[in-house]
């Protein structure tokens, strides 16, 4: 769709941090972040809401996100939980019309943090964030062998 930035992100026409792609999804930095490493997770076939999206994709997102989130625990962002977030549909505060799961890390006690970052959404070192999540990821990685899936060698 080509009104749809997130359509232009998996395209490569609109600019975007990917930390994670594969041959169904795309997760890339949230350019407006709640936390340090507040993250998209998107299907790159376009989907506005929840009621155009097939089921498995759908199971792939949460997958993905539980990886992330993982991978964050691991990473130097040193993430003790996270909050995974679906807004669906304009009722929702869906503020982009293509399904996406936010996966925003958590620290024990960012509690005014993590308000304060409601209040003024701002990048924190975007490449500096994305290379940390790869070293997640990568970390993961040894453990299994598929990233999202999470499946052993």
């Amino acid at each position: 769709m080509k009104d749809c930035v997130f359509c232009r992100i998996v395209a490569g026409t609109a600019p975007a941090t990917k930390v994670y792609e594969d041959d169904t999804l795309c997760a890339f930095l949230d350019i407006r972040p709640i936390a340090r490493g507040h993250t998209l997770i998107i299907p790159k076939a376009h989907a506005a809401e929840l009621e155009d999206l097939d089921a498995e994709t759908g199971a792939r997102i949460f997958r993905a996100g539980h990886r992330l989130a993982l991978a964050m625990r691991r990473s130097t962002l040193a993430a003790n939980g996270a909050n995974l977030v679906m807004n669906d549909g304009k009722a929702a505060f869906q503020t982009v019309a293509h399904v996406h799961l936010h996966v925003i890390p958590r620290r024990n006690g960012d509690k005014l943090s993590f308000a304060k970052g409601l209040l003024l959404r701002r990048p924190h070192d975007p490449e500096g964030t994305a290379a940390a999540i790869r070293t997640g990821i990568a970390a993961l990685a040894t453990e299994d062998t598929d990233p999202v899936e999470g499946t052993q060698a």
